[in-house]
């Protein structure tokens, strides 16, 4: 598949990172609320990912609508790592700046990939198995960042964590360079008006505009983020190591829920699965209250590992459904956009309902704003929007 394999890894580039990062801010007095805040600047190259795509789409660079690009992203983002890990010392306002710098390397490569992904899976009404393939990659890989991010978390190695994320992007180059197929485009001026037309019929569309706020309101839900790794910390004294290994368990049960929802998005339909997903969103939330010593961890983590996949890919299949052709890296990046811009927020708000109210607190409001979404089903039209992506794809086809 020509699609996924570049970005894959580039995704979780900032694990090993992250984890040791957050500790070391935890032990520079920051709160899980500050902590949050912090690493939403970090977004903000995220929350601007329609533009790339729509430069993409319309800007061939070197005679190439994704690969030229690639190319220039990942290595923007392998510098921005590099340089956070050669060099000292890590003020907040240069770990802000750089690390910002390397989100929009990697916010860049995400989209490019993903429009890749959109492209390849719509014309083959395989979507779903995509994103699960796509997935499956970036979690095995999120084993080995669980591991390391631990071991380096421990120790308080923030250079070497920095430099081993920068890493992954290297990597996203080396096979863009050898794998990534992409057909010389040419920038004119019927192609350009054709993309507009295409942003135009579907900015004045109903659907995309229903997706993205049904996607908004599924992410905001106010979630863990910081304030878990706190909650082990303080709470239950668990070390870096073993946080570090929890995130590995739960990464490979991440790879096994891949693996269970790619012959499901072929044989069960959308509407259905999004429901069951809601509904295991709820179970899986509410596990969490059980999670007080190292065996409730292990647990929870590889089954909400499994079940939080299943459940992710399952909204991440409607996005790639609902995008018109033609603006494939546009449109499918307004919506991870909006999805990252849900979960960013709702780790701020949950890091202050953390501070403010205990874990058992967030664990319940997290839950109710969960099954509240059922509410939304019926808005969305799920149906409809699978029936017109299968009536694409057999056109393509033909």
């Amino acid at each position: 598949m020509p699609s996924s394999s570049p970005s894959s890894t580039s995704r979780r580039a900032c694990g090993p990172c992250r984890k040791t990062l957050t500790i070391t801010l935890k032990e520079r007095g920051l709160s899980a609320g500050q902590v949050a805040t912090f690493f939403s600047f970090s977004i903000i190259p995220w929350l601007i990912k329609p533009a790339y795509g729509l430069l993409s789409d319309c800007v061939p660079l070197f005679g190439r609508r994704r690969k030229s690009y690639l190319l220039l992203t990942s290595s923007l983002a392998a510098g921005a790592g590099l340089a956070m890990g050669l060099a000292a010392p890590h003020s907040y306002w240069w770990l802000v700046g750089l690390i910002t710098v390397m989100g929009l390397g990697l916010a860049f490569t995400d989209v490019l990939v993903d429009a890749l992904m959109v492209e390849n899976g719509k014309s083959r009404g395989l979507t779903g198995a995509f994103q699960a393939v796509q997935w499956a990659a970036i979690y095995s890989a999120a084993v080995l960042v669980g591991v390391l991010g631990g071991f380096l978390a421990e120790r308080r190695s923030l250079g070497a964590a920095f430099t081993l994320a920068a890493l992954f992007p290297l990597i996203s180059f080396a096979m863009t360079l050898f794998v990534v197929r992409d057909p010389p485009a040419r920038a004119d001026r019927k192609a350009f008006r054709q993309t507009m037309a295409a942003v135009r019929e579907a900015v004045g569309g109903r659907d995309l505009w229903i997706v993205a706020g049904f996607i908004f309101f599924w992410t905001f839900s106010p979630s863990f983020g910081p304030a878990l790794l706190y909650y082990q910390t303080d709470a239950l004294e668990f070390s870096q190591q073993f946080i570090g290994l929890l995130g590995a368990l739960g990464s490979l049960a991440a790879v096994a829920g891949t693996i269970v929802y790619a012959p499901l998005s072929r044989r069960v339909p959308l509407k259905r699965l999004i429901n069951v997903s809601i509904g295991m969103g709820v179970a899986g939330l509410l596990a969490y209250l059980l999670y007080r010593d190292a065996w409730s961890a292990v647990a929870i983590e590889v089954v909400f590992g499994c079940v939080g996949m299943i459940t992710h890919l399952a909204f991440l299949d409607l996005a790639a459904k609902a995008c018109p052709r033609r603006v494939e890296a546009t449109f499918f990046a307004l919506l991870m956009a909006v999805f990252n811009a849900g979960n960013q927020s709702s780790q701020v708000v949950g890091g202050y309902l953390y501070d403010g109210l205990g874990y058992a607190a967030l664990v319940l409001i997290s839950a109710a704003f969960t099954a509240v979404t059922w509410f939304l089903v019926p808005l969305v039209r799920i149906d409809r929007i699978e029936a017109k992506a299968q009536a694409a794809a057999v056109e393509a086809a033909g």
